[in-house]
């Protein structure tokens, strides 16, 4: 039997992707890090929106982009073929060092956190126990992944319903009071005096990070089923549907906890139910953890392509682009990333890590939308099947870039971290990529490739999706 990625990825499965991805550990853990760079509980809400049409300006952009260009791996691919070899190794990098295992780790922790608060509660946590079940978490998803890709993908759309449930949980309660007259919350809610212009992108920051996943189909693009119609329907579908739960949940919070409660909460899913719904007190905390988990299994599932891919365009070492000959998984590429995931949940914070690889994301995520114009206008020829207003990437890329240069002056220690990671890139690019890439030459891990392809029973792709 041929060995190659089967196109699994139906419309129901990539809308439970997107959904999955978006509404994870972001909308739990994101509220208190928008409402302190933001000020108060209105200008909040107004990131909350602004973050939501963003969100739908860039889906739509890779949406077009996913119709005009065939191959998978998200980011990286599409900075590849319209900017160029050195951006996008220079994506990759900071991807592999940085973006996906501190993304990741995030997730993690968040999922270790409110597994484990319904047996510590009123107290927290204690941190050593937090990252222990977080690790056992993402090593299983990890494994998932690595065992099957129709399983992996049944749990997504079945935790995608269990997501909708839990934002459910918090809607319900909060606007049943918010009927009632409970509005002392929204007192004063535009207060100009606590408004710290210099913070703004933080709490963007935030709100983007809650909102992310929204480009998660663009890194499984070959094995979608019918991409040219499933990738923009499942797109806007899901992006609205997020923008409009997303906004009712914070109206939820804020309506039941005050300003100064949603910022002492290490967790404030829990502190709204522990206030609102005392009955749930032990389920939402597990229906959030498995939110949670949902998004680190969208995660690894659409990253580890993204190194398939890139090993495939002789960017990254030739083992990551093979398939279980069995299980037809790409092993290698979903194994790689889980020394850097142990190692940033052992030793990081939620929220300095979220500042961390913020700015790189943004950073690339804005230089494929400016791709897309690049893309345009070098091929006026080309037909898309789905084709968005110039002015939609014009402004998200704008509006990326501009924000990731004003967090040098909102975070400058972490920001600079991101910044350094992407440029170490520089000199690996010259010293063996570039080289290796000019020369055509056997790659120097070819040895050590050969002996891994027997231990994990795994080989090259043996039919083109794309």
């Amino acid at each position: 039997e041929a060995v190659f990625l089967r196109k699994k990825i139906t419309l129901l499965r990539a809308f439970s992707l997107l959904i999955g991805s978006m509404v994870g550990s972001g909308i739990f853990i994101s509220p208190k890090g928008v409402l302190k760079n933001s000020g108060s509980v209105g200008f909040s809400l107004v990131v909350w929106f602004a973050c939501g049409l963003l969100s739908m300006f860039g889906a739509l952009c890779y949406a077009e982009l996913g119709t005009r260009i065939t191959k998978s791996g998200g980011h990286y691919i599409y900075i590849l073929e319209t900017l160029g070899p050195l951006p996008s190794f220079l994506f990759l990098w900071a991807e592999f060092f940085a973006i996906r295992p501190a993304n990741s780790a995030v997730v993690s922790l968040a999922f270790g956190r409110y597994m484990l608060e319904p047996f510590f509660a009123p107290c927290a946590a204690p941190v050593p126990a937090v990252k222990l079940v977080s690790l056992l978490g993402y090593y299983t998803v990890l494994t998932l992944n690595s065992w099957s890709v129709t399983w992996s993908a049944r749990l997504q759309t079945a935790l995608s319903i269990v997501k909708l449930l839990a934002l459910a949980l918090i809607i319900v309660p909060g606007m049943m009071l918010l009927a009632q007259g409970h509005t002392e919350n929204f007192q004063d809610a535009f207060d100009r005096q606590s408004l710290v212009l210099d913070k703004l992108p933080l709490a963007f920051y935030a709100g983007m990070f809650a909102y992310s996943g929204w480009f998660q189909t663009s890194f499984v693009r070959e094995e979608l089923v019918r991409p040219e119609r499933n990738i923009p329907l499942a797109v806007i579908v899901s992006v609205i549907t997020v923008i409009v739960g997303y906004m009712l949940t914070n109206v939820s919070y804020y309506t039941v906890l005050g300003t100064q409660d949603v910022l002492a909460s290490p967790a404030v899913a829990v502190s709204f139910v522990q206030r609102a719904f005392k009955s749930l007190i032990s389920v939402v905390p597990v229906l959030v953890a498995l939110s949670c988990f949902g998004t680190m299994n969208g995660g690894i599932f659409t990253f580890s392509r993204t190194l398939f891919v890139a090993s495939r365009e002789g960017q990254w070492p030739p083992l990551f682009s093979m398939i279980h000959i069995r299980r037809h998984t790409p092993l290698p590429a979903v194994m790689l990333m889980f020394p850097l995931v142990t190692a940033m949940v052992c030793i990081g914070d939620i929220y300095h890590l979220m500042n961390f690889f913020s700015f790189s994301r943004w950073l690339f995520i804005g230089l494929a939308t400016l791709g897309l114009i690049v893309h345009r206008h070098r091929h006026p020829e080309l037909h898309s099947p789905f084709k968005v207003p110039l002015f939609v990437p014009i402004s998200f890329t704008i509006i990326c870039l501009f924000t990731v240069a004003m967090s040098f002056y909102s975070d400058p220690v972490n920001i600079s971290i991101g910044c350094t990671m992407v440029l170490s890139g520089f000199p690996v690019y010259y010293l063996i990529i570039h080289r290796q890439m000019s020369s055509r030459c056997r790659s120097p891990f070819y040895y050590l490739t050969h002996k891994l392809q027997l231990l994990l029973e795994v080989v090259q792709q043996e039919i083109k999706t794309y």
